[in-house]
């Protein structure tokens, strides 16, 4: 691997940081700067009362939804980026313990984000996200 794809990867993982920060933190302007203002993010797999929506949108959804939750943490591993000139295409797991408003005891999922990176004078921003829910464990709405 050359110096520029080791760059590129690294400048990528530190997005997918900044991705979770954004969001446990409720910093959602930190959470728009990882894509590109076009960007169209899919997380019904989660949630099918959210739709797929740009950036801005979904930002003002996550807010909404999300910021309510009082803690809420995201674990981004197993990062594989896949190169190809100016644009990546980037798959990584997540777990994510939270306190769900109005439930006594956390909620746990986990997943894939499938991102499609790309670079822009600003840096490598993602143009395209796509949540994969695999689990969730005491869920809203579930009972349990």
């Amino acid at each position: 691997m050359d110096l520029q794809a080791l760059a590129d990867k690294l400048e990528i993982q530190e997005q997918l940081a900044r991705y979770a920060r954004g969001v446990d933190t409720n910093d959602f302007e930190l959470w728009k700067s990882v894509f590109t203002p076009e960007a169209v993010i899919d997380y019904t797999s989660t949630s099918s009362s959210l739709p797929v929506a740009k950036r801005d949108d979904m930002a003002v959804l996550l807010e909404q939804g999300l910021g309510r939750a009082p803690w809420k943490i995201h674990y981004v591993t197993n990062v594989e980026i896949d190169l190809d000139g100016d644009r990546a295409k980037v798959i990584a797991q997540f777990y994510n313990p939270m306190q769900v408003p109005g439930m006594a005891e956390p909620s746990h999922c986990g997943g894939y984000y499938f991102h499609d990176f790309v670079r822009t004078p600003d840096g490598w921003k993602s143009e395209k996200l796509v949540e994969e829910l695999v689990w969730f464990v005491n869920r809203p709405g579930d009972g349990g």
